[in-house]
């Protein structure tokens, strides 16, 4: 595992303030790049498109990439070419696979990168043979993962070897509780984790309406998991043999996010599908159900876990982070114990502070 510069102490208080930057010691030109040499793939489940109004998108995508590469790491974007939010693990099982490079990036994120040897190159997936089109249909997240790990990294960005990590997101709404088995963002991760590269998958929360997802909730997210990142690779716990989900509150209104915390998945609902029959005949429109957050709901709603991460994250405002395996065998025991008790400990105690 490579050793990289800690932030310094003055880095840290400019980035606890929300400001991305690292500092430069006295006398030396360059700045301290805590991730300088990484090599981190990014994908998503909402698309590299960041077109709409709402930024539900993917402009989570860019804010990640920014923040990747302000700390150094040298990043290639491989992600959805649609929107393709609930797919979870879902592969697609025959055709063509096109690897598409966006040249017009989102207005303020182009030159987020230029320093970078890769120049945080941006690829969309689309399932065609030849190239993708406005209409296109799309790879899922877990399709651009494995595609890129097994192939696509090579083609297009000259890595011979597995890059030292992915990232999935930032995605446009939390992914906690029930919802994490549909999650496309967190799909994706499981996919790499299953190759044996390290992982982890970001999302955030929206503003009250749950219906737009303000840049800012993004940027905060990002700007933490720089740090985040830097603190596990300085000390070498990223690991291949679980993925880590790490979910970000709304901070839209200028409400400091609260201090991150190790949950569990919590074992009811927040969001799920409701089917309507259309009169007596054969259609059911699907519609998204919205369950309380202060623990007062009942059926598939009801939470049964204190360290859920909804309750942290959606009742409480914190930052919580959760371990996530590949392995659905129940009682299953954990392999690799002492990396998940350490990342526990630097989470509830090292990890940076929002």
């Amino acid at each position: 595992m490579r050793s990289h510069l800690a932030l310094s102490a003055a880095a840290a208080v400019l980035a606890a303030a929300g400001a991305t930057a690292y500092a430069t010691t006295p006398g030396t030109a360059e700045k301290a790049l805590p991730l300088a040499g990484m090599r981190i793939l990014i994908s998503n489940d909402d698309s590299m498109r960041a077109a709409k109004a709402s930024n539900s998108d993917g402009l989570g995508l860019y804010e990640l990439r920014r923040a990747m590469c302000a700390a150094g790491a040298d990043v290639v974007v491989m992600a959805p070419w649609q929107v393709q939010s609930g797919k979870g693990t879902a592969v697609t099982n025959g055709g063509v696979l096109t690897a598409q490079r966006r040249t017009a990036l989102p207005a303020g994120y182009e030159n987020d990168c230029a320093q970078a040897p890769s120049r945080g190159a941006v690829y969309g997936v689309c399932l065609a043979d030849g190239p993708c089109t406005k209409d296109s249909p799309s790879a899922t997240p877990a399709d651009t993962v494995k595609l890129a790990l097994r192939a696509g990294l090579k083609a297009k960005a000259g890595w011979a070897e597995a890059p030292d990590l992915v990232l999935t997101g930032i995605n446009s709404g939390p992914n906690v509780s029930a919802s994490v088995n549909d999650s496309g963002t967190v799909g994706a991760a499981v996919a790499a984790i299953d190759q044996g590269v390290p992982a982890i998958a970001f999302s955030s929360s929206g503003d009250e309406s749950n219906l737009n997802f303000p840049r800012v909730n993004y940027r905060a997210n990002a700007e933490f998991g720089a740090r985040f990142v830097a603190g596990l690779e300085e000390r070498g716990l990223l690991t291949g043999d679980f993925a880590l989900k790490v979910d970000y509150p709304d901070v839209s209104t200028g409400q400091r996010a609260g201090t991150p915390v190790w949950t569990r998945v919590g074992d009811g609902a927040v969001v799920y599908h409701a089917y309507e029959q259309r009169g007596s005949g054969d259609s059911f429109d699907i519609a998204l159900g919205l369950c309380p957050v202060d623990g007062t709901g009942e059926g598939e709603c009801a939470e049964g876990r204190k360290d859920a991460d909804s309750t942290w994250l959606l009742d409480k405002g914190h930052v919580t982070v959760a371990p996530v395996t590949w392995d659905r065998t129940y009682g299953t025991k954990v392999g690799a114990r002492r990396e998940l008790n350490a990342i526990e400990r630097y989470v509830e105690h090292e990890a940076p502070r929002p």
